[in-house]
């Protein structure tokens, strides 16, 4: 008699003002009993961006196993955000928790409907290996467009930032697929790319700081983007830091409206240079997989 395994899970979408905003997340609600290469086969049948894996952790409230349907990560963003939402509800742990994953332990909290991370490592900066010269045909821009040398930033998940001049830089950015070949690999060999302007308001507030941004991706020989990316808005506090600029500061991050899946993320960068990202998670569905 074949006797199938059952395992629940929930479907989300996280940095979402919106039902059908965010960037859609599977989170398997307990994973126990489920190997490596079944949870990897699992993110490639879901074939969204991750796919969480709930565990028991000695260390932590839960561990975390996050897996693009390609690889395994040590850290992301939206996943923190939306596991960190399912393990509060099965796990009743009240707004403030921790999650287990292979970059460190992060910590997260609930407060006003949003959830927020701690970057889970002191930020890490590295020249790229090519210039912004370089990089600006492969992004369809002018060197004009770029506002400084694309770094790579590493606060759990290492990606190459490059800041623009403009909003109108942002929209107008689209990668080159004929020139995807020499766009630099990050240390698990992923080819992404994160462009972003900065608009500084007049205000006095801390909050005047508005972030225009899109996460540009190489998969399969083919060019892609992600509607909402945690990992790089932490990266885009590393940024901050390493650049000198004010802190407190608090910022707005807007992602995803080309793509019609609307984000909003809020980074803040406190006085001691912690880095904290936030954002709203709404869920749209549960199922059962059997295997």
């Amino acid at each position: 008699m074949d006797l199938k395994r059952t395992f629940p899970y929930r479907l989300l979408n996280v940095f979402a003002e919106s039902v059908f905003g965010g960037n859609p997340l599977c989170v398997v609600e307990r994973a126990e009993g489920l190997s490596d290469e079944e949870m990897q086969a699992l993110a490639l049948q879901f074939n969204l961006s991750e796919t969480c894996f709930i565990l028991p952790s000695e260390k932590a409230t839960a561990r975390m196993r996050i897996f693009t349907p390609e690889t395994e990560m040590a850290f992301a963003g939206h996943p923190s955000i939306g596991t960190a939402s399912v393990v509060q509800a099965l796990f009743q742990t009240g707004d403030a928790l921790t999650l287990e994953c292979q970059a460190g332990i992060v910590p997260l909290h609930l407060n006003d409907g949003i959830w927020t991370f701690a970057a889970p490592k002191a930020p890490q900066v590295a020249p790229c290996q090519i210039s912004s010269a370089e990089l600006a045909p492969m992004l369809g821009l002018s060197r004009e467009d770029i506002a400084g040398e694309p770094l790579w930033i590493n606060t759990g998940s290492d990606q190459l930032l490059i800041p623009l001049v403009s909003v109108d830089a942002v929209h107008r950015a689209k990668l080159n697929s004929h020139l995807m070949d020499k766009w630099p690999k990050s240390s698990l060999g992923r080819q992404t790319g994160y462009v972003f302007a900065i608009t500084e308001g007049t205000s006095p507030s801390t909050s005047a700081v508005q972030v225009t941004a899109r996460y540009f991706f190489v998969r399969h020989g083919g060019c892609g983007e992600d509607p909402a990316t945690g990992s790089a808005c932490a990266n885009l506090g590393g940024w901050w830091l390493h650049h000198h600029r004010a802190i407190p500061v608090k910022m707005t991050v807007t992602q995803g409206v080309q793509m019609k899946r609307p984000s909003q993320l809020y980074l803040e960068l406190l006085s001691n240079k912690t880095i904290q990202v936030g954002g709203k998670v709404i869920e749209i569905g549960r199922g059962m997989i059997q295997i």
